[in-house]
């Protein structure tokens, strides 16, 4: 099992930068994949980015590609989501997620693919 703690949101100005934390506690972090998703207001909860336990395969929505990068430091076991050119519609809060393994095929896209949930963090872009 593994609990997850999201941090680094804030207010940004549109065009600033913010990067997001998500701190893992519990075993052997390095056996996770993670991900990051976002909800609006009145909206679902969509997906952002994800990771591969060893760090090696990435994922993206097609909207953040370009601005967004996730990375993750398994000694420190966090994840990190660098959120750049950052846009009035990025506002949201942003989720950090983990599952054991990997997500099979396109699963990595889909929030039933994650089991574990972090709490959530906002953030809000200003125009």
């Amino acid at each position: 099992q593994v609990q997850l703690v999201e941090s680094g949101g804030g207010l940004v100005q549109a065009g600033g930068s913010l990067r997001l934390s998500c701190a893992a506690s519990g075993r052997a972090f390095n056996n996770y994949a993670m991900a990051w998703f976002r909800q609006a207001p009145g909206k679902e909860r969509d997906f952002v980015a994800a990771i591969s336990w060893s760090g090696r395969n990435t994922y993206y929505a097609d909207s953040m590609k370009g601005r967004f990068t996730i990375s993750r430091d398994n000694d420190k076991n966090t994840v990190y989501l660098q959120m750049n050119s950052l846009k009035p519609d990025d506002t949201a809060v942003y989720y950090c997620a983990a599952v054991y393994g990997s997500p099979s095929g396109s699963s990595w896209y889909l929030k039933g693919a994650y089991r574990y949930w972090g709490q959530g963090t906002q953030v809000t872009v200003s125009s």
